[in-house]
C-alpha cells in the first residue's frame, strides 16, 4: 500500500479489474436504465398524444369558425343584394326570413317569419334580389305560408319584356324549370327573352323579373309550341325574401274599407 501510494504500482491492476467489472456493471444497471427509458418514452408518447388531440381540437374549432365566417359572408352578400334591390323597387317592401321549407319534394312551400299582425295578406307577392319567388297562400297571425312559382299548383301571368306578349308560366315541381304551354307556334318568343310579371289579376305588381326563356320548340303537327323557362331567382337557395306591398293593393284596401263604412 505504501509503495502503491508513493509510486502507483497497482494502477495497472486496478485498470484491469475495472475493465473486467465494467460489463457486469452495465448488466446490473441495465434493468434500471431500461425502466427509466421506458418511462420517459411512455411519458413523451402521452404528451405527444395530448398535444396531437389538442391540435386536432383547435383545427376543428378553427374550421368551424371559418365555416361560420363563410356563412356570414354569404348572408351578408345576400342581404346587400336585397338592400340594393329594395332601393330599386318602387313598392313598399320588407325583408323577412324563411322559417321552414316543406319536406314534400313535390310541394314547394315555405313558411315566413311574418304574419297578418305585421300586414301580410293572402296572395301577397314575394320577391328577392333576382326576381319573383312566389306568393302568400295563408297569412296567419305570426307566420305566413307561401308557395313558390315552381310548385306544380302555381300559375303566374307573365309577359315577354321584349314585345309585351302575354302568357301563363306554370310550375313543374322543379326549381329550375317553368312551362309556358299556351303559346301558339307563330308566337313571337325567343330563347333568352325575359319574362316579367304582367300586373294583370292584381296578385303581382307589373314589371318584376320572373324567368328567362330556355327552350322554344315549334312542332308543325301541334297547335302550340313547347316553351320552357328558367326562373330568374334561385328558388332552392333562398334564405331571405321580400314581401311587396304595392300601391294598388293599398288603394284596393282603402276602397274596400270605404265601401264597408
Amino acid at each position: 500500500m505504501f509503495l502503491d501510494h508513493r509510486d502507483n504500482h497497482l494502477d495497472a491492476v486496478r485498470d484491469a479489474i475495472s475493465a473486467a467489472v465494467y460489463p457486469l456493471r452495465i448488466l446490473v444497471d441495465a434493468p434500471a436504465q431500461f425502466w427509466e427509458w421506458a418511462g420517459e418514452s411512455s411519458q413523451s408518447r402521452n404528451e405527444l398524444q395530448l398535444e396531437n388531440s389538442r391540435l386536432k381540437a383547435e383545427r376543428l374549432l378553427t374550421a368551424a369558425r371559418l365555416q361560420r365566417l363563410t356563412a356570414l359572408e354569404a348572408e351578408n352578400s345576400r342581404l346587400r343584394a336585397l338592400l340594393d334591390a329594395r332601393r330599386q323597387v318602387p313598392d313598399d317592401v320588407r325583408v323577412v326570413e324563411i322559417m321552414a321549407v316543406d319536406a314534400n319534394p313535390f310541394r314547394h312551400n315555405i313558411v315566413l317569419d311574418i304574419g297578418s299582425n305585421d300586414g301580410a295578406y293572402d296572395g301577397q307577392a314575394i320577391v328577392d334580389a333576382d326576381g319573383i319567388i312566389g306568393q302568400v297562400m295563408e297569412a296567419g297571425p305570426l307566420s305566413t305560408h307561401a308557395i313558390l312559382i315552381s310548385d306544380p299548383g302555381h300559375a303566374l301571368l307573365v309577359e315577354v319584356n321584349r314585345n309585351g306578349l302575354r302568357t301563363v308560366a306554370y310550375g313543374t315541381g322543379e326549381f329550375g324549370h317553368l312551362d309556358l304551354p299556351g303559346l301558339p307556334n307563330n308566337a313571337d318568343i325567343q330563347v333568352g327573352d325575359l319574362l316579367v310579371t304582367s300586373g294583370l289579376g292584381g296578385a303581382f305588381p307589373s314589371g318584376y323579373p320572373v324567368a328567362v326563356v330556355d327552350t322554344v320548340n315549334r312542332i308543325p303537327q301541334q297547335a302550340f309550341a313547347d316553351v320552357t323557362a328558367i326562373p330568374s331567382a334561385a328558388l332552392d337557395q333562398i334564405r331571405e325574401v321580400m314581401l311587396v306591398w304595392s300601391p294598388r293593393r293599398e288603394t284596393d284596401t282603402v276602397a274596400g274599407d270605404a265601401e264597408n263604412e
